[in-house]
């Protein structure tokens, strides 16, 4: 397989804002987190609306693609099997060990744990139910927090494996052929997808991020998913995405502008200001029209400029891919963590999330750089590959 510099960067820059977003939902007013500063900003919300509308889509899309660059479909019961233990064995490894400094500090913090981690620790790894509100997943005795990327990725990918020789037919490949070459169903048809579901099952099952019954995030994350693997070695997509990246720069921008506006409108207007002489729910339409269209038209032009700014063989890129994982499972506990730590001096609005930042970076750097790289039998644990010795 040729190594796509472009993908590889986009996803290590992804996972960079991830850090950020995490830090920020710690200090943005009025949204749920497991741990919160007394520093909280309303202003927060606006830049990570615009970036939580695709965020985890690039990523699942990217997981999508580079299957498909894999080209697995020979070894079908091989690729199963290595991607459950590059999935699983991380997942699992850190709910026991990286994870519950995450529901003690929450816990202790929430008045449903008493402080001392060791005895937490104990009570933690009997995986029995604890009171509710103790801690996020607190009713099944144990929790993934931010990794439950990982469980959905495993499921997502095991029933593509079942679904690969359906997918490699001939007359598939020719449709996803045909679809690639027309900008207006490249642009069109995703958007309509992701269209129903967001008015139809979001109303119903929002997002839980516990996998059982989180239908509507298995509509869409499911649905761009498959989108990657379908288009990923189609060239004739990557010539469209490349041709089309302002087009569909200018349409995400003119669509998450609708979509703010109506925020605003929404915050500043009597309620019924705008509704006399408008069916009831064709602003609510409007919020979901515009949210769909910012999703897939975001992907597309991410794509499109990655492949002009990101497709060469930077030298930190090598170093930064391998790095993702390890940092992708240490950097929420250490981020809350530190953020339990420091919350009680009082640093003030400015300080607490610079020192809750630095921290967290130089915790990841260490702890990969100084272990998890060169312990052997760590690496797995980590979703590296284990090296030979």
């Amino acid at each position: 397989m040729q190594r796509r510099h472009d993908l590889d960067a986009l996803r290590v820059l992804a996972f960079a804002l991830l850090i950020l977003y995490h830090l920020a939902m710690a200090y943005v007013d009025d949204w749920g987190f497991h741990l919160k500063s007394v520093h909280t900003a309303e202003w927060l919300q606006w830049p990570m609306l615009v970036l939580n509308k695709w965020r985890m889509s690039l990523l699942f899309l990217i997981s999508g693609i580079a299957i498909a660059l894999m080209r697995p479909e020979t070894l079908l019961l091989r690729f199963a099997a290595l991607r459950t233990w590059r999935l699983l064995l991380p997942l699992v490894f850190a709910m026991f060990v990286v994870v519950p400094i995450q529901p003690y500090c929450e816990g202790v913090t929430n008045g449903y744990v008493t402080p001392g981690f060791g005895r937490f620790l104990l009570r933690y790894w009997q995986v029995r139910p604890w009171p509710e509100g103790s801690f996020a997943g607190a009713p099944y005795g144990i929790t993934w927090n931010h990794l439950w990327y990982l469980a959905y990725i495993w499921v997502y990918t095991l029933v593509l494996t079942l679904l690969m020789p359906l997918l490699a037919r001939p007359g598939l490949r020719r449709a996803v052929a045909g679809f690639s070459t027309r900008p207006w169903l490249l642009l069109g048809m995703p958007t309509v997808i992701l269209l129903v579901w967001i008015c139809w099952l979001d109303p119903r099952f929002p997002s839980t991020n516990t996998l059982v019954g989180d239908w509507y995030q298995h509509a869409k994350y499911g649905t761009v998913f498959l989108l990657g693997y379908l288009l990923g070695r189609d060239t004739r997509f990557w010539q469209q995405v490349l041709a089309l990246r302002r087009v569909t720069l200018y349409w995400a921008l003119g669509a998450i502008g609708w979509y703010m506006t109506l925020r605003i409108l929404g915050r500043v207007l009597p309620p019924d200001a705008y509704l006399r002489t408008l069916p009831e729910g064709f602003w609510d339409f409007q919020s979901r029209l515009s949210q769909s269209i910012y999703l897939w038209a975001a992907l597309l032009s991410l794509l499109g400029w990655a492949q002009v700014a990101l497709n060469r063989p930077f030298r930190w890129l090598p170093y930064c891919t391998e790095a993702v994982y390890p940092w992708y499972i240490l950097h929420q506990s250490l981020l809350i963590a530190l953020l339990f730590w420091l919350k009680p001096l009082q640093l003030g609005p400015w300080v607490e999330p610079a020192l809750v930042l630095l921290g967290t970076v130089a915790g990841c750097l260490l702890i990969h750089e100084l272990l998890i790289r060169r312990v052997r039998w760590l690496r797995p644990l980590f979703g590296l590959r284990m090296r030979r010795p």
